[in-house]
């Protein structure tokens, strides 16, 4: 795909607007919908009366709009993820679930949680929400040492080795955090396979202080690096003539990625698929490879596609065994069957 925007069709200016106009009627519907439906005057008035003790602002305030903004950011935050690595290891499958970061992420929140046996009862309370600096900061330096691993590896081998590695890295992971928790008591694998499913039903409104900086400051990152990314869409030595230090960008690009995927594992547990597809999505839209347009349209297709999956689970079904990844797996595998069946989809990726 050429850098420069496809003639014809509708502006990426245009598509933001109509993907942020779909997502404010998704989120609508998310605070609608639930065992107790609320109609739009109710949802209004939930939230212009927050802090009351109606119904419906209790409903909202302690359910359903947590679990909305968390599911926006984590979206929007995991496809950011997927632009940024996609760019870096110019490979079109990499995303931080294909190669490998979010299970050393998940490895370091496990031994986190495990670390409550050896620190003690009020460790263990601390951290049985899930939430909290110690949380994050075991998730930041297992998805770093996968990150590291993985960016030291990816020039000497070919796309598919990578892919495969990261795909072996994480079911290493998953064998090891089964012999962590073999070793736990029961209440810590609970409070551990609560969040391993993958939800955002977990976060309250405490979290979003740890949650939002590393996001904040990493989506600031993509804006500012993006004309440089897409320099080095066009190669190093292109790059490299435009004055771009070439090491120091690819070390802020991955930093930037990291601080978007880590604090997002750390809160919601692995969410697959969405830093994987959103990224090409936004691409056929934009129809550009420039991340400096992407960064809008990608952050907003990825908020809308795990804010619409959120709203699936959580339907007034009779029995719940729908899972967040379920509905991300129904969603996605056909996408990335589709890009592999084209071909010429994936190359939005790279020049």
């Amino acid at each position: 795909m050429s850098l420069a925007a496809r003639d014809g069709g509708l502006p990426p200016t245009a598509w933001t607007a109509l993907l942020a106009a779909a997502l404010l009627l998704a989120l609508l519907a998310s605070l609608s919908v639930g065992h107790e439906f609320l109609g739009p005057r109710q949802v209004l008035r939930g939230l212009w009366t927050l802090g009351g003790d109606s119904a419906e602002s209790r409903i909202l305030r302690e359910l359903r709009l947590p679990r909305a903004l968390a599911a926006m950011l984590g979206g929007a935050a995991l496809g950011l993820a997927g632009l940024l690595l996609q760019t870096l290891f110019r490979n079109p499958l990499a995303d931080a679930w294909s190669l490998g970061l979010m299970a050393g992420g998940q490895f370091g929140a496990a031994l986190v949680v495990v670390a409550g046996a050896v620190v003690g009862p009020a460790a263990l309370a601390a951290i049985s929400a899930l939430a909290g600096l110690g949380l994050v900061a075991g998730a930041l330096l297992g998805t770093l040492a996968v990150a590291v691993a993985m960016a030291a590896i990816a020039r000497r081998v070919q796309t598919v080795t990578l892919l495969v590695l990261g795909l072996m890295l994480g079911f290493l992971a998953q064998g090891l955090i089964s012999v962590l928790l073999h070793f736990t008591s029961r209440t810590q694998a609970r409070v551990f396979a609560s969040w391993n499913d993958a939800t955002f039903a977990g976060v309250v409104w405490q979290d979003f202080a740890t949650l939002l900086p590393p996001l904040a400051i990493a989506a600031a990152a993509s804006v500012w690096l993006a004309k440089p990314l897409t320099a080095l869409l066009l190669g190093e030595t292109y790059a490299r003539s435009l004055g771009v230090d070439v090491g120091r960008l690819r070390r802020l690009v991955l930093g930037a990625a990291i601080l978007l995927a880590a604090p997002v594992t750390a809160f919601c547990g692995p969410i697959a698929f969405v830093g994987l597809i959103v990224p090409h999505l936004a691409r056929g839209l934009a129809g550009t490879a420039r991340i400096g347009t992407l960064i809008a349209p990608t952050a907003a297709l990825g908020a809308l596609l795990t804010l619409s999956a959120d709203l699936v689970v959580h339907l007034p079904w009779r029995q719940h065994f729908l899972h967040l990844n379920a509905i991300l797996a129904i969603l996605g595998a056909p996408v990335v069957i589709a890009l592999l069946l084209r071909g010429r989809g994936l190359q939005g990726a790279a020049p």
